[in-house]
């Protein structure tokens, strides 16, 4: 009996561990997306720092921003992939909360 109880609070431990990655996870990326929105808008003074700082966002949002691109085309200057790409992220979030909460 007593070895069930550890196994069965070791695994509501693991849940809520997995909830509590996704969610910071997910909160991460939104901010490293709006941080890639807000240096692709203004333009940066030239600095060795700020151009690796741009290339790395770059390098993380590109790729799964590139998925909604091809799903949404930009309407003349403006590219709403970014605010499909977060509404996607939190329905995700939603999503895994709510299955992981009837793992509880």
């Amino acid at each position: 009996m007593g070895a069930e109880v550890a196994a069965f609070g070791l695994l509501f431990d693991t849940v809520d561990s997995v909830r509590s990655f996704v969610d910071v996870f997910i909160y991460v990326y939104v901010l490293v997306i709006f941080a890639y929105i807000l240096t692709s808008w203004i333009p940066l003074p030239y600095s060795p720092w700020l151009n690796r700082v741009q290339r790395f966002l770059y390098d993380v949002c590109n790729p799964y921003l590139r998925l909604f691109r091809r799903v949404l085309p930009p309407l003349g200057p403006l590219d709403l992939s970014p605010v499909l790409a977060v509404i996607v992220l939190f329905a995700i979030q939603r999503g895994l909360d709510a299955l992981l909460a009837r793992a509880h």
